[in-house]
C-alpha cells in the first residue's frame, strides 16, 4: 500500500518513526513533509496528503500533529477523504470496520510511541466491513456530492 505521512512541527519525530514502521511492514511510505521541525501550518500538510488520497495517487494517508484535530478538520475538505483522530486501539480499529478511514489522524503531544505503533498496524491491517457501513459511506459520498454541485 502506498501511504503518504505528513506532519506539522509537532509531530516531527513520530513521523520519521512512522516511516520506517510502514517500510518494515512492506508499505510504500511517502514523505509529505515537513523536511524539518520549523513551524509549520498544519493546514498546508493536511492538503498535501488529502488532495493525493482524494486523488487516488495514494491509498492512504497519516497525519500528526498537536492534538491530531486541525488534521482531520483540514483533510476532510478534499472530496472522498474520511480524515478522524483516533487516541486507542478501538477508535483505529472501528476507523477502518465502520468508517473505511483512509487518514489517520494522530496527536504528537498526547500519545507514546508504543501505542502510536500499535496503532498504525492495527489501522493497516484492518478491513472495511462492508454492509450496513458501505451503505453509511455511499450516503457520505453522496451528501459531498450534492454539497459540490450545490443541490
Amino acid at each position: 500500500m502506498k501511504i503518504a505521512v505528513g506532519c506539522d512541527h509537532r509531530g516531527f519525530e513520530i513521523k520519521k518513526h512512522i516511516l520506517e514502521q510502514l517500510q518494515k511492514l512492506g508499505h510504500e511510505g511517502v514523505d509529505a513533509g515537513p523536511a524539518d521541525c520549523e513551524a509549520i501550518d498544519y493546514p498546508d500538510i493536511a492538503g498535501a496528503v488529502a488532495s493525493q488520497v482524494s486523488s487516488g495517487a495514494i491509498d492512504r494517508g497519516i497525519l500528526i500533529c498537536g492534538t491530531g484535530i486541525g488534521m482531520a478538520i483540514a483533510a476532510n475538505k478534499y472530496a472522498g477523504v474520511r480524515a478522524a483522530p483516533c487516541h486507542d486501539d478501538l477508535t483505529a480499529e472501528m476507523s477502518r470496520r465502520h468508517n473505511d478511514l483512509n487518514v489517520l489522524c494522530l496527536s504528537a503531544d498526547l500519545l507514546g510511541e508504543k501505542l502510536i505503533h500499535r496503532m498504525v498496524e492495527i489501522w493497516l491491517t484492518t478491513p472495511f466491513d462492508g454492509g450496513r457501513h458501505a451503505r453509511r459511506i455511499e450516503k457520505i459520498m453522496q451528501q459531498e456530492k450534492n454539497q459540490a454541485s450545490g443541490s
